[in-house]
C-alpha cells in the first residue's frame, strides 16, 4: 500500500470486512461503480460528501477513514504542529466549489462523535453550484478569507470570526467567496 492510498486501502479492507462487493457498495451508497474503484483505486481524488455516505454504508465515522493512528489518548495539538503539520491529502469537492486542503484536529483519537477540520479552500475555476445533502450536522468557523456556503435556497458568506451550524441533509455547498483562498475550522458530525 502506498502512502498516497491509505484512504483506499482502508475503504476495501471495511468493504470485504462487511462482504460486499464493489458494486454492493455503490448501490448502497447511491454511486456509481466506477466512483467506488476509483476512490479504492486512489486514482480518483476523495470528495467529502461520497466519504461520508461510504462511512455510513459501512457504519464507521468519517475519522475512520481519515485518520492514520489508533492512539486512545487526547488528541492534543500544539500551536508549533499546526504549522508543521503536512495537512491530510487534498480532497477534491463533489461539484467545482475549489480544492479544500483538510487537517485534521482529532486524529489519533478512535472513538469520537465528531470530526473537527482546519480546512483551506482554493478556489478552482467555475462553479457548477452543485448542491450534496447527507446525514449529520456541520459547523463552520471563519479564520481567513471568506466562505461561501450554499444551503438550500439560502446564500450565506461567512467572515473571519463568524459561525454557521446546520443539518447536513439539507443539500449545501461550502466554497471560496469571490475566487478567494480561505480558511475555518469546520466540525462535522455525521451518526453512525
Amino acid at each position: 500500500m502506498t502512502e498516497e492510498n491509505k484512504l483506499g486501502a482502508k475503504i476495501t479492507t471495511l468493504r470485504e470486512a462487511h462482504h460486499l462487493s464493489q458494486q454492493d457498495l455503490a448501490d448502497r451508497t447511491g454511486a456509481d461503480l466506477a466512483t467506488i474503484q476509483g476512490l479504492e483505486a486512489g486514482e480518483l481524488p476523495p470528495s467529502l460528501a461520497p466519504l461520508i455516505k461510504i462511512t455510513r454504508a459501512l457504519g464507521v465515522r468519517l475519522g475512520t477513514l481519515m485518520d492514520d493512528d489508533d492512539n486512545l489518548g487526547p488528541a492534543y495539538i500544539s500551536q508549533s504542529q499546526m504549522k508543521e503539520v503536512v495537512r491530510m491529502k487534498s480532497l477534491e469537492t463533489a461539484s467545482d466549489a475549489g480544492d479544500l486542503s483538510y487537517f485534521s484536529l482529532a486524529a489519533g483519537h478512535p472513538s469520537r462523535h465528531m470530526d473537527p477540520f482546519i480546512i483551506t479552500i482554493s478556489p478552482s475555476g467555475e462553479l457548477d453550484h452543485k448542491l450534496v445533502g447527507h446525514e449529520g450536522e456541520e459547523f463552520l468557523f471563519g479564520l481567513e478569507g471568506e466562505v461561501e456556503i450554499e444551503y438550500g435556497k439560502e446564500l450565506y458568506v461567512l467572515h473571519p470570526g463568524e459561525s454557521i451550524y446546520y443539518d447536513s441533509i439539507v443539500p449545501h455547498q461550502v466554497r471560496a467567496h469571490k475566487g478567494q483562498t480561505a480558511k475555518f475550522l469546520a466540525c462535522v458530525y455525521t451518526p453512525v
